[in-house]
């Protein structure tokens, strides 16, 4: 066998090893597991550091009186018991590609299901009691706006009785950053010392897609720190809370947020930038409450004066412009919150290219197509050399023959003898496998882009693609939509078998860039050879049709390439021939 198809085989084997590596470590997400819903107790005493009264708060905020939250992006309420934002969803965003599907919840109140919202107040210091403070089941009264909207911000207020008067005003703008300013005014006789807070509290592990490729938890920005704690490694905090639970507590003194991320969605708490602040991650076993929480230095309120904390709330999707636009607003290290992984210098790069080219072209499977160009013409320098190398190799086949009937069965004078003709041609016989080996990152970090950035979840492409972030739903099972039964569930085995349309085209392209070249004379490496490409049709099948695109152009423009260099060095590639020659019978032994 030539050296050229020994290096096509080494380099497809390379990437046959790299796919089957990383169907083994990131096999497609499995549906999420029902959870039950979480265990209702009976009291949850408040701790000193703002520790949320969990459960008991439930019927109270169920019955409470609430403020109507109405933005070009969110929807959904705010309770006036304790002025928590328990009820948001994602207007732009559905649970399916089925328009009549429900919006995306991000909040839910207590006594819910998975319960999951934000609460802010103040914790009491010094000889302040419990009860001078508004805490988690606070009755506040509304006494300014109607409704809360981009124009119109709502105004809640309480008094203690005790000297000391509360407001809260609350503001949003057109996407997903709240605003909330926390006043208090010692009309009393006598110093107050008290500490604001600001906490999110998420009841039970959420659904999560529990694959090592993608980050589900908590996510943090410490001074320029970002911090990923999965939730099941929460618990395993060191106790540093004043009430002995298992905490972690960061002081960070300039810049930093912290909250819950999921692969799409995030909510996070952010104190005014340059402010210091106390991040706090806790997980309440008792009630089965994960909490972030962010406290900011105690403060004493003299009589007759007053003190006014400002801090921000981000509940929604994580757009990457948006949460750019945030960024460059001065949140830190914001754009981070996106899950851009180990190769995050070719991810970020990638998506950024991705993006613009979305917004030229106006469709995300083109812009995978234009990806896809750009970085062939960005490694064609290598594919250049590689392919003039394999083109020159098929110039000295007369002379290897030659080589190889001199040396006869001596191996070894056959080897020096070839290298001896490489060095003087100047021919590198290693240089086939150079493209393959940066494709190996790009490939990675394309399928994170694809798996984690919600620019890509929804997005059609043409026809029956209507969602570059999943599997091509089309299925040989029902002859891809001619018969009237249903396709195989995503995952199964069934779905691993009866493949669609794109898994089998790019079977079809990785067949077809082999055909430059004739089959290897050996019978072994060339049945290796033939399955290569099928194999790889099914390993592909179930992963994301944007993915599955990217590799099809890829082989489309490899063979373009590849063909029109070998032609310009006067090696005209015979591809119908060697199609030919391995769809044709071989004739029978003459007797």
């Amino acid at each position: 066998m030539d050296d050229q198809n020994k290096n096509l085989i080494l380099a497809t084997a390379l990437s046959f090893l790299v796919i089957l590596v990383w169907f083994i470590l990131f096999p497609p997400p499995t549906a999420p597991v029902e959870q039950t819903p979480v265990e209702q107790l009976a009291t949850l005493p408040q701790a000193p550091q703002a520790e949320i009264a969990a459960q008991t708060a439930a019927p109270l905020t169920q019955a409470a009186p609430r403020v109507k939250i109405d933005t070009p992006e969110l929807a959904g309420s705010i309770s006036l018991i304790g002025g928590r934002i328990d009820d948001l969803s994602l207007k732009s965003y559905r649970e399916t590609l089925d328009p009549q599907s429900d919006l995306v919840r991000l909040f839910t109140p207590t006594g819910q299901d998975s319960a999951y919202y934000a609460l802010y107040g103040y914790a009491p210091a010094g000889d302040l009691a419990a009860d001078a403070v508004p805490g988690p089941n606070t009755q506040w009264t509304l006494s300014q706006g109607v409704q809360l909207t981009p124009t119109s911000p709502v105004t809640l207020t309480w008094d203690n009785g005790a000297g000391l008067q509360f407001t809260r005003v609350i503001s949003v703008d057109e996407k997903f950053m709240f605003q909330i300013t926390q006043r208090v005014e010692n009309v009393g006789a006598v110093p107050a010392r008290m500490q604001p807070y600001g906490l999110v509290a998420r009841h039970g592990e959420p659904n999560t897609q529990k694959i090592w490729v993608l980050h589900e938890g908590l996510v943090q920005m410490s001074d320029g720190k970002l911090q990923e704690t999965k939730y099941k490694d929460m618990p395993d905090a060191e106790p540093m809370d004043l009430d002995g639970l298992p905490s972690e507590v960061i002081e960070v003194t300039d810049n930093g947020w912290i909250g819950f991320t999921d692969k799409y969605w995030m909510s996070a708490l952010i104190p005014t930038p340059g402010s210091a602040f106390t991040a706090v991650s806790k997980y309440v076993p008792r009630a089965d409450v994960y909490q972030t929480e962010t406290r900011m230095p105690v403060v004493t309120v003299q009589p007759g004066e007053a003190s006014t904390v400002t801090t921000l709330l981000f509940t929604g999707a994580k757009e990457w412009e948006t949460i750019r636009a945030y960024e460059n607003d001065g949140i830190s290290g914001f754009v981070d919150s996106i899950d851009w992984g180990w190769f995050f210098f070719l991810t970020k790069p990638i998506f950024h290219i991705l993006h613009w080219l979305n917004g030229v072209i106006g469709n995300m499977g083109l812009a995978i197509i234009g990806l896809t160009l750009l970085l062939k013409a960005l490694l064609f320098p290598l594919a250049y050399k590689s392919y003039v190398s394999m083109a020159r190799m098929k110039e000295l086949q007369p002379e290897m023959e030659a080589l190889k009937e001199r040396a006869g069965d001596d191996k070894q004078k056959l080897q020096m003898e070839m290298m001896k003709l490489y060095k003087e041609k100047k021919i590198n016989p290693a240089a086939g496998c150079l493209p393959i080996l940066p494709q190996i990152p790009i490939f990675f970090s394309l399928y994170k882009v694809i798996f984690v950035t919600i620019e890509l979840r929804h997005a059609p492409f043409f026809g029956w693609i209507r969602d570059l972030s999943a599997p091509d739903p089309s299925s040989f099972f029902n002859l891809f939509g001619l018969f009237p039964w249903a396709v195989p569930d995503a995952g199964s085995m069934l779905a691993t078998i009866f493949i669609g349309v794109l898994p089998i085209l790019l079977g079809i392209s990785m067949w077809l860039q082999q055909k430059l070249n004739p089959a290897p004379t050996d019978a072994t490496q060339a049945m290796i050879f033939a399955w290569m490409p099928w194999v790889f049709m099914f390993m592909l099948g179930n992963f994301a049709s944007g993915l599955v695109i990217y590799w099809i152009s890829n082989n489309m423009i490899t063979f373009s390439q590849q063909y029109l260099i070998m032609r310009s060095h006067g090696h005209k590639p015979n591809v119908f021939g060697n199609i030919r020659a391995s769809v044709g019978r071989k004739k029978p032994a003459e007797k």
